[in-house]
């Protein structure tokens, strides 16, 4: 079982990256996938979640508008594309399938 993250670097302000979650070893499709992020001396933050069915999307408030969460399950990936990257956007994004699986994570850090 297995999740990696990938797609995450150096942008700066105002910029964007598309991170991917690429499941394996499990049945992706049967699961809510949700994005969480963690910026040093912070706690974890809930960024985004969809659903496994209906395909349902809740975004924190701090991203609501710049991001976008998505699926392929044929490909066993979720994404997340992140536009109009601002500083307070660092961290480490990690993803999870049900919140059973999580993968290790990918820094995004954004900076002039």
């Amino acid at each position: 079982v297995q999740l990696v993250e990938s797609g995450g670097g150096l942008v700066r302000p105002g910029g964007r990256l598309k991170l991917s979650c690429r499941a394996s070893g499990f049945i992706f499709s049967n699961y809510n996938v949700s994005w969480f992020r963690q910026a040093p001396g912070k706690e974890r933050e809930l960024v985004a979640t969809i659903g496994s069915t209906f395909r349902g999307r809740k975004y924190a408030d701090s991203v609501k508008g710049r991001f976008t969460i998505s699926r392929d399950d044929a490909k066993a990936t979720a994404y997340l594309q992140m536009n109009n990257l601002h500083a307070n956007d660092t961290a480490i994004y990690m993803c999870t399938s049900g919140f059973k699986y999580w993968g290790q994570g990918t820094q995004v850090t954004v900076s002039p």
